[in-house]
């Protein structure tokens, strides 16, 4: 017994791995995001809300930051790399009901970003789009520009993999998990904000957690 207790601990990293992929691979196929509730390791689910996504990496990823800016941007992965990364350590709270608590994400804020391009005096808010050609969200330009809100590279200290949105998404840490756009590919500067996918399915636009849409009053830590 001892001994398969041993060898059960040894291989659980292994083990959560090849879950998380094979989890992952399944919600790009399950267009119905059934297969989001199933948890996977570190307890979280996976949604996508897309047929299929395709793959991106360091030879084909572009972020694009457009819209009522002085200075378009464009930037791979190593751009983003080469850019001061911030941690935090903050819990992931979906509308759903699950949390994964003290959870590490590192990556640009999204306020450097944002500068470096030069917001034009008319923008209001922010739009969010995805590679995998559907997701959107967006945020209020006050919003955009807190300090917990990252262009996201690592989550837990690792790359971001494409099951979890990698290799770059959105992370704002104050609010529901739906903000935090997986697959992201266009920053975009708007005069107002445009609902994003959920919120045309009558989720709240402004998500902060407790206190939004009724469904948890626990703040985050």
């Amino acid at each position: 017994m001892l001994g398969l207790g041993a060898a059960g601990v040894a291989a659980g990293p292994s083990l959560q791995s090849g879950l998380d992929a094979a989890l992952g691979a399944a919600a790009e196929k399950d267009p119905t995001g059934l297969t989001g509730l199933v948890p996977g390791a570190g307890g979280f689910r996976y949604y996508s809300v897309a047929a299929s996504v395709p793959r991106r990496g360091e030879r084909d990823y572009r972020l694009t930051v457009g819209g009522l800016v002085d200075r378009p941007s464009r930037y791979r992965l190593a751009d983003l790399r080469a850019l001061p990364q911030d941690r935090m350590v903050r819990d992931v709270q979906c509308v759903t009901g699950w949390r994964v608590p003290h959870t590490p994400f590192t990556g640009v804020r999204l306020s450097r970003l944002l500068d470096a391009a030069g917001v034009r005096p008319e923008a209001n808010a922010v739009r969010f789009t995805c590679f995998d050609g559907t997701y959107s969200e967006s945020l209020t330009l006050q919003q955009a520009r807190r300090a917990d809100v990252l262009v996201a590279l690592t989550l837990q200290d690792k790359p971001l993999s494409h099951a979890h949105g990698g290799p770059v998404r959105l992370y704002v840490a104050p609010m529901y998990f739906y903000k935090s756009a997986k697959w992201l590919s266009g920053i975009s500067l708007t005069r107002e904000v445009r609902p994003g996918y959920w919120e045309q399915r009558g989720y709240d636009t402004d998500a902060w957690v407790g206190r939004s849409n009724g469904r948890d009053d626990a703040p985050t830590a």
